[in-house]
């Protein structure tokens, strides 16, 4: 028999309980059961584990039976807090603290054990919030980016899901309807609601008690936004997803629901059809399967480093660069050596300006895709580029693969040629000796301020959600 530790805590207090009411004392059970004291104390103090056989030999000198002193309820309420507070003692979270622990006596009042309780209940309850510093931040996107490597960005559970979700919809082919999505909420019992006073800090608001998802307005520009935001909102319910625990498990939840949103807007039996004749016709391209299912380029491109291994039978690469050069997602089986830092992180890192996710920023034509192929240390790759914009600026959009894989591909006869030898400094990121000896010591630029590199993540449930905005709104909105 092997208890864990928790029980054996249990089991002490259940000894010391009955034992107390027979009026023993520990040398007296002692005598009896054949154990000396010293023992029996160290048993009821949770730091031993007794024989079977002991335990059957102290269950019948209390005159209990076996699985009342197993059984792992507390005997009373002061023995539950003894309990609960040994075990938050014992648990690495207050041992990290480097403080002593608090041994209980007789004597020391059930109130004071109430609020040692207390305090460790509220430690716990924050260090439970989905809150992470920037650099766990980084830890948890490199460990997720690892996983879905592993598995060639794929999941077929949710592909499945997706499919089922899909066709009970009525949908039969070409892009999925705002209908056919209103119809996939109601047959989970959920009517779509757009309002213009969403708190600031949501994308959607699900009302679990009444059954609605609350979206922005309808006549927001991009109908693919709304389509995507509503059957993440669904998926989070489809998928069995509960609080998230840490800022890991958020991720995960968050990776989940845009997989299944994509799924649903790009079916996995129509996308294949579409993308496998593209290829026989070696004229793959993420600008038709964005438009062939009216959805953004972005989602295309990452539609397609879900289906390509594991049905395309090709690696690729997804980056997703900001205007500076800074990469904001990153997505790699084909070898292409993404920029990391010291932990293995890539977001935030420079690619290299030869990068043709780089180079298209100063692409005259950006209504297309620019395309271009990249001698790296690694080998040469072709990648096919679209850029955009928001109000935070320029962004590009890449899908690449090794050089052998470009012939399936459109753009790949492109003459646009560069040579990256990153992650070697010279290649990019250290000026020109004559230029650097000119300039040393006669520049100082006034740097511009991320303000997002002094601040931790938000922290809360559900981070950078304000909790009482949420509440209000649905307050607010429940009476309608």
């Amino acid at each position: 028999m092997a208890l864990l530790a928790s029980d054996l805590i249990t089991l002490g207090h259940r000894i010391r309980h009955y034992r107390g009411e027979r009026g023993l004392t520990l040398d007296q059970l002692g005598e009896r059961v054949g154990l000396a004291a010293s023992q029996l104390s160290l048993i009821e103090n949770g730091r031993r584990e007794p024989k079977l056989g002991a335990l059957q030999e102290v269950a019948a000198a209390l005159g209990v039976e076996l699985t009342d002193l197993l059984s792992r309820e507390a005997p009373n309420r002061r023995a539950a807090l003894e309990i609960e507070l040994a075990r938050a003692q014992k648990n690495a979270l207050y041992g990290a603290l480097g403080l002593p622990q608090v041994k209980v006596t007789k004597g020391t009042p059930t109130e004071a054990i109430e609020s040692l309780v207390g305090l460790h209940q509220e430690l716990a309850r924050r260090a439970n919030e989905a809150i992470a510093t920037p650099e766990e931040a980084r830890r948890a996107n490199t460990e997720l980016r690892e996983r879905m490597r592993e598995r060639a960005n794929y999941m077929p559970e949710i592909e499945a899901l997706a499919e089922e979700r899909v066709k009970a919809s009525g949908h039969v082919s070409g892009a999925l309807t705002h209908r056919e999505v209103s119809v996939m909420a109601e047959q989970l019992g959920f009517s779509l609601i757009y309002v213009n006073d969403l708190p600031n800090s949501t994308r959607s608001v699900t009302d679990l008690a009444n059954g609605r998802i609350y979206l922005p307005p309808a006549s927001i520009p991009g109908g693919h936004g709304l389509r995507s935001m509503a059957l993440q909102a669904m998926a989070h319910r489809l998928l069995g997803h509960e609080r998230p625990g840490s800022y890991a498990e958020f991720l995960w939840q968050r990776l989940e629901i845009n997989y299944f949103a994509a799924a649903c807007l790009m079916p996995q039996e129509a996308a294949l059809k579409f993308l496998t004749t593209a290829k026989n016709n070696r004229e793959l391209a993420v600008e038709d399967l964005r438009d062939a299912f009216g959805v953004t380029h972005e989602a295309a491109a990452l539609r397609l480093t879900n289906l390509a291994t594991s049905h395309l039978d090709m690696t690729l690469h997804f980056l997703r660069v900001n205007g500076d050069g800074a990469l904001q997602k990153g997505y790699e089986n084909d070898g292409l050596p993404l920029p990391t830092d010291v932990t293995g992180s890539i977001e935030g890192q420079y690619v290299c300006k030869q990068w043709s996710a780089r180079n298209a920023f100063t692409h005259t034509n950006r209504t297309t895709e620019f395309y271009q192929y990249t001698d790296t240390p690694a080998g040469t790759f072709w990648c096919a580029t679209q850029t955009g914009s928001t109000s935070a600026g320029e962004f590009s959009i890449s899908v690449g693969v090794p050089f052998n894989e470009a012939k399936w591909f459109r753009g790949r006869e492109t003459t646009q040629r560069a040579v990256s030898r990153c992650p070697d400094e010279s290649c990019c990121r250290k000026p020109k000796g004559e230029v650097a000896s000119r300039w040393v010591g006669n520049a100082w630029p006034s740097a511009r301020l991320h303000a997002h590199v002094l601040s931790p993540l938000p922290s809360g449930t559900f981070p950078g959600v304000d909790d009482t905005e949420v509440y209000e709104f649905l307050e607010a909105h429940a009476a309608e």
